[in-house]
């Protein structure tokens, strides 16, 4: 994984990182964050995986349930944003839409995945934080904007 800086402006800073063959998304995405202490941040990606395991969130169960890309897949969209969790460390939430070769898509929660040849992310911090909390609700910890 590279990355560099490009745009600092009135406290918001915009980084590209470009992940290369074999680096897995969550811990390059998550070693990023916690190095730049991000505490708000969005992203986008483009590129392309080796595989990935997906999943869907079952409300009823309150669980997620999996989805594994045993594939060589496009990806067509990646977007996610970093917010403090609940053990005050970043916290990455990602969704993915995966092309096949056919043309088909399959989306979902992103959970892990290995680039090949490349993942390129732009991702831009905003000044203000913002922080999860557990919803008990839901099962999940959920960005609380007035935190």
């Amino acid at each position: 994984m590279q990355s560099k800086l490009i745009h600092d402006a009135e406290g918001q800073q915009t980084y590209a990182i470009i992940l290369a063959t074999g680096d897995e998304v969550t811990a390059c995405l998550t070693a990023f964050a916690r190095e730049a202490g991000l505490q708000a941040a969005s992203f986008k990606a483009i590129g392309a995986f080796k595989s990935a395991r997906l999943a869907f969130f079952d409300w009823e169960a309150k669980e997620y349930l999996p989805i594994a890309v045993d594939e060589q897949v496009e990806v067509a969209s990646l977007t996610g944003d970093v917010a403090i969790g609940p053990d005050d460390k970043p916290a990455l939430h990602i969704h993915a839409v995966l092309g096949r070769r056919d043309g088909s898509a399959v989306a979902g929660h992103l959970l892990s995945a290995e680039v090949r040849p490349t993942l390129e992310v732009i991702l831009t911090e905003s000044p203000e934080y913002l922080r999860k909390k557990l919803d008990p609700n839901v099962g999940l910890a959920l960005i609380k904007p007035e935190l």
